[in-house]
């Protein structure tokens, strides 16, 4: 079994919802489980289109048995059962109901066309590090050997458009087999 974490983010819809939904079906993958969540933080939207919602942001941890490239699979059919369109129908960066990205995939460095782990942008975005630190604090970023709360510090003191946190509990979701 590997640990792997991911970036979940909602900026269409009934974003908590989306949130919801999306940590349930992450329980239903063969082999998968969540086993932690981080609090759900409310950011704008870091490029593409102008004019779009805010974001409702959280990480999740989870055990899984599938290979990256399956577990990247099911992740975009995840996204595609709550609406979000493939790559070659949408704008970079366009709103979307849900977007999952695989953050880390245990301590693997992964070059693939379509997967690149750890996720290339998780270092220079306070949306995935602040919740990353919420679960994974002490957990070492595996190229630059530095961890999710010493990225978060160097990244704090950047004059980088913070989110807050907001009042949703997605623990509730969490596998009943943890």
């Amino acid at each position: 079994m590997s640990v792997v974490y991911l970036g979940l983010g909602s900026n269409m819809g009934d974003r908590v919802r989306h949130l919801r939904r999306t940590i349930y079906w992450l329980n239903a993958i063969e082999g998968g489980a969540v086993d932690a969540v981080s609090a759900v933080y409310e950011t704008p939207p870091s490029g593409g289109p102008s004019g779009q919602g805010l974001f409702l942001n959280a990480a999740v941890r989870m055990v899984a048995s599938l290979s990256p490239s399956g577990l990247l699979h099911q992740l975009q059919a995840i996204e595609r059962k709550l609406g979000r369109l493939p790559e070659t129908q949408r704008p970079k960066w366009a709103p979307r109901p849900m977007d999952l990205d695989m953050l880390l995939y245990d301590d693997r460095v992964i070059r693939e066309p379509h997967l690149v782990v750890p996720h290339p942008l998780m270092t220079d975005r306070w949306f995935v590090l602040q919740p990353m630190c919420d679960i994974a604090a002490d957990v070492v970023h595996p190229e630059n050997r530095r961890t999710m709360a010493e990225l978060l510090k160097s990244l704090n003191g950047s004059g980088y458009d913070r989110g807050r946190a907001v009042d949703v509990d997605l623990t509730t979701c969490l596998n009943p087999r943890n």
